[in-house]
């Protein structure tokens, strides 16, 4: 087989669209890489997810933390490096997954919640300019995002920026108390999705999960956590304690949200990351000079 048949077989593309007079320019219209979500021509990752550890932040009552503890470290008599840790947690600490049986029963649990709930397009709602630590999502708010942006999308994760994440390093300001205990759940202050947003949604809508930059769906000072009810009861699963997403558009970015797979689990730990596409220009020729640097000499 010629080299030039080879590299036509291996980039997927004619050699031709790389080799022009004069140099290596972008060819008109190459065909999609698939692999371009991950070789960084598609465009880019961010991660939304705080690191666990022992300042990760529980909720009041759970005052164990996160636990991590050594079981073996070092250079073995055999001669060469191991190292072993066993760790335990709540639920529902850091960034977690709430499934939906957290607050409604017979609805899914951790380990039924499908992929197409958590891999999905994002909408996201930012309201950081104006939110208060009792500040709750209204109605108006989705309806002014969908005046600006268009239509919520069917099956898409909504996330809500409050731009609490900021405030992560410190657990008093992120909490609103430095209680804990569960004489400190009174205290909370921080904002969350309130109820008849939660039920707009439902009624209105049909989203797969929500996210929110805060302990919780429901505002700090909710007594009944009704969003988590209205939304749970609909198999809706909720993210919390999602970082990053002032860096996240209004709409195109895509979430990939994978919890620890808990057989039963009312939740679990979350390793939630968005893909934000390249524009197609910048894509397009970021996939040609890639496909140019694999040319044949």
């Amino acid at each position: 087989m010629s080299r030039s048949l080879a590299a036509r077989r291996l980039t997927g593309v004619p050699l031709t669209a790389c080799l022009l007079v004069g140099g290596c320019r972008p060819a008109a219209g190459p065909p999609e890489n698939p692999l371009a979500a991950f070789d960084g021509s598609g465009g880019r990752w961010v991660d939304l997810s705080h690191s666990f550890g022992p300042t990760t932040i529980y909720w009041p009552t759970d005052t164990a933390g996160f636990q991590h503890t050594e079981l073996a470290y070092g250079v073995t008599e055999a001669g060469w490096f191991y190292s072993s840790y066993a760790f335990a947690s709540a639920e529902h600490g850091g960034t977690h997954l709430d499934a939906p049986s957290h607050f409604a029963e017979g609805r899914r649990t951790a380990d039924q919640v499908p992929l197409s709930s958590l891999i999905a397009p994002a909408s996201v709602v930012d309201v950081s300019a104006k939110a208060t630590p009792d500040y709750q999502l209204s109605v108006a708010d989705l309806q002014a995002w969908e005046a600006e942006h268009g239509r919520i999308a069917d099956g898409s994760v909504l996330l809500v920026r409050t731009g609490w994440s900021e405030r992560w390093s410190d657990r008093t300001a992120y909490l609103g108390t430095s209680a804990t205990g569960p004489a400190a759940v009174a205290e909370l202050h921080f904002p969350g999705i309130g109820p008849d947003a939660a039920q707009w949604l439902v009624e209105n809508r049909t989203v797969v999960a929500v996210g929110i930059d805060t302990p919780s769906i429901d505002y700090g000072q909710s007594s009944n956590f009704e969003s988590h009810v209205i939304l749970y009861a609909q198999n809706v699963a909720g993210f919390e304690n999602v970082a990053k997403l002032g860096e996240l558009p209004a709409t195109g970015a895509a979430v990939v949200a994978l919890p620890m797979k808990i057989e039963n689990g009312s939740g679990g730990p979350l390793r939630i990351v968005a893909y934000l596409p390249a524009p197609p220009a910048t894509s397009s020729m970021a996939r040609t000079a890639r496909l140019c640097s694999q040319r044949p000499d």
